[in-house]
């Protein structure tokens, strides 16, 4: 409840509304038909999440990785029959199956291809 107490949007309004943009490349306008918010809080919601998914990860998984951790990574693929592993790491070239629909035809490998 606000200060006068009127009912807000409930968290699940403000969590579905980040989650149907993100995966499926719906418009704000789209996941009004949803959640009924106005294309600004969703926009809004969407930034939050994902700026609280950052500051989650960011430390762990969102950075360079050390020397420490390219010798973790190197040691780990030759265990499993990849000794050069980290020369290797190019996922331009991987199809990226589950891209969201609107941003098919944006992203393509070094060579152009999508």
């Amino acid at each position: 409840y606000d200060a006068v107490g009127v009912l807000g949007l409930l968290p699940e309004q403000k969590l579905t509304a980040a989650l149907r943009i993100l995966p499926y490349g719906a418009s704000a306008e789209q996941v009004d038909e949803i959640v009924r918010m106005k294309k600004s809080t969703i926009l809004e919601c969407l930034m939050r999440f994902c700026d609280a998914i950052e500051n989650l990860y960011k430390r762990e998984y969102l950075r360079k990785p050390t020397a420490r951790d390219l010798r973790r990574f190197v040691q780990k693929a030759e265990a499993r029959g990849f000794p050069v592993m980290i020369g290797s790491i190019d996922c331009m070239h991987w199809q990226w199956k589950n891209c969201p629909t609107a941003w098919q035809g944006d992203y393509g490998n070094r060579n152009g291809q999508k």
